[in-house]
Parts: structure tokens; C-alpha cells; sequence
């Protein structure tokens, strides 16, 4: 069997890419970041710690990225600079200036796994990985916005039409700004391959009525706590069908969760997480899934 291959959201996790954050996360300014007041590398880079033994005890291998002072702060959050399929990765173009060097990393990784790589975007197109959802194997959903440009989605679909698969974009909206990040997996996590946990007041209605059309139970989380948490409680990690990782503090989310079957666990990431801007999901680019 292939060491990678994912077209799927919430199958079991059995191979992932992660960076150990370290002395980029020290050296880097929260203002040029984005990093909210709560930031604090030391801190961060211990909560990175213990959420990445939560990943190795759900069974995942975790191929290591290593953080050795490149500068590339944002780095950690390896969702974003390549997208896995059955038949390889694809490297995507970032749509922050400061991560533009980071899809480099992802293809020396993949090379030196022997993982093939089946295209690439190039300017003036963009995608991150976090705007790209798989629906079903076959139907991957992209958001457009500040992040994920119309020419990097063309590009995306031609690289992935010999699959047989789709690609339908969808106009996200600005939310709090250019600067701040709202990816299409900002308002959805799935959590088995029918059911997501969603924050329905920013998806595009098209994507919602499509997701309903294929038959998708959507658990609307509580609006405070996503406020609360700039949508980090939204941001949950499936490691198998209906067992996933949360951010901790909000109890209110983990209860609509666990309310439709699934178990949850949840990691202190004030200064993870919720501080950086991105959650579980965005720690972790899956390089293999798999239903078992």
C-alpha cells in the first residue's frame, strides 16, 4: 500500500506532516505576524509539543519538518503549502507574502519520502490549503478570497481534472480584513464523511445548500464561542471518523460535538492556537487517510 494518499476530511489519520515550531517562533514579531496578545514562543512550542503526542497516540506516523531557524514563523501551520491526493501531493502558492517560501520545504519533503508530486501553483495564482475541502472524493471545494485567487483555482482544477475530480469554488467573504485570515475551513470541519461542524452565518450559501444536497448533517456551532475564539473553535482535528482534537475553552462547541456521537479531546493552545491563528487542522497536512 502507498505511504500517502488523502481525498477525504475525517477518515483514520495514519500519516501526517508536521513542523516543530522553534527558533523561527522565537525570533518572530507578533506584530508582523498577525499573533494576538496571548502569543508566547516558549509557551507555543510546548503546546505544539503535547498536541503532537496527542497526534502520534491516535496511531499517526508524523513525518517531522524541522524549524532550523529560517525565519518562517508561520511555518507550523503545514495545512497550507501543499494539498495530498491518492496519486500525490500538489504544492500550492501561499497568499501571504511572509509564507511564500514554504511550499519549497513541502516539496523537499515529499521528494526525499518518495512521495510523487503531481503539479504545481505558480504565480499569479494562489491556493492555501486551507480554503480547499474535500466533499467526497471526487469533489473538492475551494474558497476564494484574500488567501485563494480565481487563477489559482484554474490551475488547481486542470492539475486535478485527470483524477476525475471537481473543483468548485466559492466566494468567501472579507470578515475582519485583508490582513486577518478567513480560509474556507475557517467556517467548516468535517467530522465523518456526512457530518461537519460548521459557523453558518459566514459560508457561502452555495457551498451550505450543496453540502445539505449531499446529504451532510451541519452542527451549527454556538456563535459565542466562535467570536470568542476568532472561529479557533471551529478548528477541530478528525484523527478518525467522529474522534477529533479541539483547542480547549469552549465547552459549549465540544457539547454540540459530542451531542451527535463523537469524542473529543481538547489541548491548552492560548498561545498556540488561538494566538497565531490557526488551530489542529491548520497544525497538520494528513498524508495519508484511509478508512479502515
Amino acid at each position: 500500500m502507498h505511504a500517502y494518499g488523502s481525498q477525504a476530511m475525517s477518515t483514520s489519520l495514519l500519516r501526517v506532516l508536521m513542523r516543530r515550531p522553534g527558533a523561527s517562533l522565537k525570533a518572530a514579531k507578533a506584530a508582523e505576524w498577525h499573533y494576538g496578545p496571548t502569543f508566547d514562543a516558549e509557551r507555543a512550542i510546548a503546546q505544539h509539543a503535547h498536541f503532537a503526542d496527542l497526534v502520534a497516540q491516535s496511531g499517526a506516523e508524523i513525518l517531522w519538518l524541522e524549524d532550523e531557524g529560517d525565519g518562517m514563523a508561520d511555518a507550523m501551520f503545514t495545512h497550507d503549502p501543499s494539498l495530498m491526493t491518492d496519486q500525490g501531493a500538489v504544492i500550492l502558492r501561499m497568499g501571504k507574502r511572509l509564507r511564500l517560501g514554504e511550499p519549497d520545504l513541502h516539496a523537499k519533503v515529499y521528494e526525499d519520502a518518495g512521495i510523487p508530486i503531481l503539479g504545481r501553483i505558480t504565480a499569479p495564482g494562489s491556493v492555501e490549503g486551507g480554503d480547499c475541502v474535500w466533499v467526497d472524493d471526487k469533489t473538492l471545494a475551494v474558497g476564494r478570497g484574500v488567501r485563494t485567487n480565481q487563477a489559482g483555482i484554474e490551475q488547481l482544477s486542470a492539475i486535478l481534472a485527470p483524477l476525475g475530480v471537481t473543483v468548485l469554488g466559492y466566494d468567501l467573504p472579507l470578515w475582519l480584513g485583508e490582513e486577518a485570515c478567513l480560509h474556507l475551513m475557517s467556517v467548516i470541519s468535517p467530522l465523518t464523511e456526512t457530518m461537519a461542524l460548521v459557523h453558518a452565518p459566514l459560508m457561502p450559501a452555495a457551498f451550505y445548500l450543496l453540502l445539505k444536497e449531499r446529504g451532510y448533517t451541519l452542527i451549527h456551532a454556538p456563535e459565542a464561542d466562535f467570536a470568542a475564539s476568532n472561529g479557533l473553535n471551529l478548528n477541530v482535528l478528525p484523527t478518525a471518523p467522529g474522534k477529533v482534537l479541539m483547542v480547549d475553552g469552549f465547552p459549549a462547541t465540544k457539547a454540540a460535538m459530542e451531542a451527535h456521537g463523537c469524542t473529543v479531546t481538547t489541548f491548552e493552545a492560548d498561545a498556540l492556537c488561538i494566538a497565531c491563528e490557526g488551530g489542529p487542522t491548520c497544525l497538520t497536512r494528513p498524508v495519508l487517510r484511509r478508512a479502515l
